[in-house]
């Protein structure tokens, strides 16, 4: 059984495969070479450390050198980069870093897991830039919160908007400097879908980041303090920080003769063997199968590496376990949310030519009446034929993580929409409701499986209304205060019944509400009674989320060629509240009801304080004072939630 095994890469994969290979086999050799000077580091909390949220950087050398020879009896050797694979004699070539001597090593099987270094595009002035960063790891760290700690810096610029873009943003504005991302995408956090981006979008302006889309950097100047972009914007910065995306470290994989796909992932069968059977790859360096589509593509996160290193160490004993493929759940924190993705989204089916549904529900995160609920905006994707779940997204202050996960276990279990009803979780009110928010998304989208109900989305709506499509619009009369789509007609839901008569039979009848369930309701009300009806799926709140409030912004959708829907829109003092209410966990109406019921009992003058943990109230209070005469003083948002401060006119 005994075998001498060679790992390249002592970092998330690498480690994980020299662990489990030597608790598979205590005499076997395993030698593992690390280019850098570190093992097994926390790179995910990187960008806290340099944020100072972890302030011990010895809590990032998850394990050293030292201590994990000790443990697994393995001959580490960092500062050692291989630099050629030998297949015919099977040795590799090692370079010593700091003395560039080097030797030849020998083994029975190799094990790639190089990762992926950071995309440093060729652009102008780059080279004479002082302060441009990426981030990858200890070093680059250390480097970045040198420059910070030490120089200073008031203005940052990110270029890119991905989860470690976004990441940064968060951390250096903790330390005091004012950011502005650039990302040449119409959206950050590319897993997201755009209306579903759209809540980061306006949460970042919110916390004063600079958010500029689709607009790429088309130069650097003056030594880097100012980064000029593809439509002319010129920004003044101190630091620079890109965080463009990875490739893949497969030059060795290369020259040996190893087979990459199309993005430069180096290809592995289901038992993570490349083209040479001695040869296994993992981690952020290989091309995957896509779980949902089964279509190869390229997904750096860490647990599909930490799970290849363990698989690749049972194959190497003769277990042949396969690697199924990757999910892609990932989760970032972005300032006071949380955003979550699993499986495929939206633009991923399309460009594949796959069929879906969506739907999107904004249940609370816990029982509203026990403190601290916050809303939860929670989108299933799925075929509408069989009810295969495709993938999940999710934003929110609270409660995110255990849904996404829950919707990913659901489908590596194989489950469909139909089952997501029927899944019995845990409930109290400081955790969840009886019906939690993975038991509604399945209800919601059960419904359409079955036939119950259509719905339209959020960018059809208004072209359908342009055209003369009959919209009602079922909330209360007060909520259309906070803003509505033009051209609907308002009919509360509790009237419907009784105005049947001012709906014409001889055209479909398109419904809305806040968040999707009062339109389901009005939507059954109408289909009892003759009615051809599509509900605008996820209501105002999913619309609101892109669209700015009727009074504020034009705003109009547009389709590119591959069908996916985009937007395009043609802009402290400390105060003392007379009167204080909490509208956290209400449910529509009760948030709006609430507030204009306390101004009826205030005094001209006086200043209401709102604390809410739903941002897209916090937002429509605009339109409401606007609409009503009274002035929105201020919105603060916490890691509690948000408090507005409204002064009765």
């Amino acid at each position: 059984m005994s075998k001498k095994i060679v790992i390249v890469g002592g970092v998330a994969g690498g480690a994980t495969a020299a662990a489990r290979l030597r608790r598979i086999d205590e005499t076997s050799t395993i030698v593992m070479f690390e280019k850098g000077e570190y093992i097994s580091f926390a790179n995910c909390g990187l960008p806290y450390y340099i944020g100072e949220t972890i302030k011990d950087r010895q809590k990032l050398l998850v394990q050293t050198v030292e201590g994990m020879s000790k443990k697994f009896n393995l001959d580490i050797r960092n500062l050692s980069e291989v630099i050629n694979i030998n297949r015919q004699t099977k040795h590799v070539t090692v370079k010593n870093v700091q003395t560039g001597e080097t030797y030849e090593e020998s083994y029975d099987e190799l094990v790639l897991s190089p990762g992926a270094r950071p995309i440093v595009p060729p652009i102008p002035g780059l080279n004479e830039a002082k302060a441009v960063f990426t981030l990858r790891n200890i070093p680059d760290t250390d480097r970045i919160k040198s420059y910070v700690d030490h120089q200073q810096p008031k203005r940052a610029v990110v270029v890119g908007g991905g989860f470690i873009g976004l990441e940064m943003a968060e951390n250096l504005h903790d330390r005091g400097i004012e950011v502005t991302i650039v990302e040449m995408a119409n959206q950050v956090m590319a897993p997201l879908d755009y209306e579903m981006a759209a809540i980061i979008h306006n949460h970042l302006e919110n916390k004063s980041v600079q958010l500029i889309l689709d607009d790429g950097v088309k130069s650097f100047e003056n030594e880097g303090s100012k980064v000029v972009t593809q439509s002319g914007q010129e920004i003044e910065t101190d630091l620079i920080i890109l965080s463009i995306g990875v490739r893949p470290e497969n030059e060795l994989a290369i020259k040996a003769g190893l087979n990459v796909g199309e993005r430069g992932g180096i290809q592995v069968n289901d038992y993570l063997q490349t083209n040479d059977p001695h040869i296994y790859a993992i981690g952020d360096a290989i091309e995957v199968k896509d779980y949902i589509n089964e279509q190869p593509t390229m997904i750096p996160l860490a647990w599909p590496a930490n799970r290849q290193g363990r698989i690749v160490a049972d194959n190497i004993y003769g277990k042949k376990v396969k690697y199924n493929g990757t999910l892609g759940t990932s989760i970032a924190k972005v300032f006071d949310y949380t955003v979550s993705t699993t499986g495929n989204n939206e633009k991923t089916l399309r460009r594949l030519g796959i069929p879906y549904e969506v739907v999107h529900v904004h249940p609370g995160s816990h029982a509203g009446y026990y403190p601290g609920a916050a809303p939860i905006a929670l989108k299933l994707v799925f075929d509408k034929d069989t009810g295969k779940i495709y993938g999940a997204q999710a934003v929110g202050m609270d409660g995110v993580d255990k849904r996404i996960d829950v919707i990913a276990t659901a489908i590596k279990g194989n489950l469909t929409v139909l089952d997501l009803p029927d899944l019995e979780l845990a409930y109290a009110p400081p955790y969840s409701s009886a019906k939690d928010p993975v038991n509604m998304a399945g209800y919601a989208a059960s419904n359409i499986v079955d036939g119950v109900i259509e719905t339209i989305q959020w960018h059809e709506i208004d072209d359908i209304v342009a055209n003369d499509g009959f919209l009602v619009d079922v909330r209360n009369p007060i909520e259309l205060e906070m803003g509505y789509i033009n051209g609907a007609i308002n009919i509360p839901v509790d009237e419907l019944r009784n105005r049947l008569d001012e709906l014409p039979k001889e055209q479909t009848i398109y419904v809305n509400c806040q968040v999707g369930l009062r339109g389901y309701l009005a939507s059954r009300i109408l289909q009892e009674n003759g009615f051809e009806v599509k509900n605008l799926d996820g209501g105002w709140k999913t619309y609101s989320s892109v669209f700015k409030p009727t009074n504020n912004v034009n705003c109009k959708v547009v389709t590119d060629d591959a069908g996916v829907a985009r937007i395009e829109c043609t802009n402290e003092q400390e105060l003392k509240a007379d009167v204080s209410i909490d509208a956290t966990g209400l449910q529509c109406p009760g948030p709006i009801m609430s507030v204009a019921n306390a101004i009826k009992s205030m005094s001209p003058g006086e200043t209401l304080q709102v604390s809410a943990t739903d941002s897209n109230f916090v937002k429509d209070l605009s339109s409401w004072c606007d609409h009503n005469g009274h002035l929105l003083v201020k919105e603060v948002s916490n890691e509690k939630g948000f408090l507005a401060y409204i002064q009765k006119n």
